[in-house]
């Protein structure tokens, strides 16, 4: 039953009298549905919807049809130990400190947070105790360890790399053929100077505006590959990912308010520190602190992220009711989303705070960036997405690009991995300049892929070669590699992606 007065009512009543205007004629009958359905728009909403889900299948691993977590068992046991690992560093933390994994807020508590809503940087507690349960440091190590234990040594293509494993990944060539509508005879967004800029500028937001009124996803993403112009970015980002924010979201955002007031959590100081130590102190971020704050805070209590699971290798971290340790009916996924901040986390959040001003839709297209993309880089898979062969394909294209400079870095024992593992494991967001993360990004949601950031981390090392060349020790790369703020994200794609080496 729908609610009397909603669109979705009076559309429905349109779409039965079209029907009851068939007399029994079955083709007339599918000509009277498409005929109501394009009337109410509903054909475009299929349409959209229909195209989100080809996109999931095709990210989705499969067995005989069948879809599965992660196919390689090597893999899965990895993936289990690491989160046995972080959950003890958690509960170590709990222990040590004899701080509750959650409690509930005494009543002024309660009135102090809903007051201070929207000032939550102002309150320092002191949190000097409390530590990052793990950082990219602690994952790349993790990963180094990774072993195909039905594969010899000597069988290894990325003999040079420092991780030793046989996952498939794209060549150069490949690489050209999918990111073709960024080669040089295509102007590209917040790129191209001289004199024509105005004029492809113009140009861009009136095809934009155009892509916005067809409400096409298929064709935003098309449009969105050669940049979004920013007064159209918020739209066709909403557009690019089929979101649309409905009163039934805004309740329940305000649901989750309500948990954040009523229920002090352990990774909220976890959360609160990552933000002082990240978005804070970096220069483009540190007016979002609050915005920032809000949306992990009511990130953590939201069970809807729980679903993304299904498509993960990762399991939700679970703990016991008090009194009750080992017995399953008491066991519950903690955090409630299921997800344990590492350090760097909320630099996801800071650049959104760019495009969106509406704090509403910000934390949900932080939830579907996140559940779509973000949540690969910081588990262990053998998807073709996720940090593991993102980080195979950095080092394979490097070895080919630049062989060179590889070796050289690998002999003074910088592997140059570990220079940009940070890099990927945060999508690049606290090193580039905000205007060329976002132009990244564009680029991330356009291919509905997490390549590029691999293909840009290669063309950096690329563009500093001759720095690097003249290095003699780990420190001196890291001196050179420290500051990329000043990278213009496209032309560099352009020049590795498009250069015969």
């Amino acid at each position: 039953m729908t609610q009397k007065g909603t669109r979705l009512h009076v559309e429905s009543i349109l779409i039965e009298e079209l029907v009851c205007r068939t007399s029994g004629d079955v083709s007339q009958l599918k000509m009277n549905i498409h005929e109501g359905l394009a009337k109410s728009g509903w054909k475009r909403s299929l349409q959209n919807e229909v195209y989100c889900r080809l996109l999931e299948r095709v990210n989705a691993p499969s067995q005989n049809g069948v879809h599965i977590k992660e196919p390689l068992a090597y893999i899965r046991r990895a993936q289990a130990s690491w989160e046995k690992r972080i959950l003890k560093s958690l509960n170590s933390m709990c222990t040590e400190m004899s701080v509750p994994l959650a409690r509930k807020r005494p009543i002024p508590e309660q009135k102090e947070i809903r007051s201070n809503w929207n000032e939550l940087g102002v309150d320092e507690p002191d949190l000097s105790l409390f530590r990052p349960v793990y950082g990219p440091k602690d994952f790349l190590d993790m990963l180094t360890l990774l072993k195909n234990p039905n594969l010899a040594s000597e069988q290894l293509c990325n003999f040079w790399g420092l991780l030793q494993l046989p996952f498939p990944v794209k060549s150069l060539q490949q690489l050209r053929q999918e990111f073709c509508e960024m080669t040089l005879q295509w102007s590209q967004v917040g790129v191209d100077g001289g004199s024509h800029t105005d004029i492809f500028d113009a140009e861009r937001v009136g095809l934009g505006q155009k892509v916005m009124a067809a409400d096409n996803n298929a064709l935003c993403q098309q449009y969105s590959r050669r940049g979004i112009p920013p007064s159209l970015r918020m739209q066709l980002w909403l557009q690019n990912v089929g979101l649309r924010i409905t009163d039934s979201d805004r309740l329940r955002y305000e649901q989750l308010k309500m948990h954040v007031f009523k229920h002090d959590l352990l990774v909220d100081k976890l959360i609160y520190k990552d933000v002082k130590l990240t978005a804070t102190n970096d220069d483009q971020y540190f007016v979002f602190e609050d915005f920032i704050h809000q949306v992990l805070l009511l990130f953590s209590r939201d069970t809807e992220v729980l679903k993304h699971f299904v498509r993960s290798s990762a399991t939700p971290p679970k703990s016991y009711i008090r009194g009750m340790l080992g017995v399953s009916d008491y066991a519950v996924v903690y955090p409630p989303n299921g997800i344990i901040p590492f350090h760097g986390f909320s630099m996801y959040v800071a650049p959104l705070c760019f495009v969106f001003e509406d704090p509403v839709t910000l934390y949900y297209f932080f939830r579907e960036i996140y559940t779509r993309h973000f949540f690969r880089l910081h588990t262990i898979s053998s998807h073709p997405q996720g940090i593991v062969s993102l980080s195979v394909l950095f080092e394979s294209l490097l070895q080919a690009c630049q062989p060179q400079l590889f070796y050289h870095l690998r002999q003074m024992g910088a592997q140059p991995l570990r220079i940009a593992f940070k890099w990927l494991m945060r999508a690049f967001s606290g090193y580039l300049a905000s205007d060329q993360l976002l132009l990244l990004w564009d680029r991330v949601l356009a291919y509905n892929s997490l390549e590029p950031l691999a293909v840009l981390a290669v063309a950096i090392f690329a563009f500093r070669r001759v720095n690097l060349l003249e290095t003699s020790s780990y420190a001196a790369v890291e001196a050179v590699m420290a500051d990329i703020t000043t990278i213009q994200v496209i032309p560099l794609l352009q020049v590795i992606l498009l250069t015969e080496h």
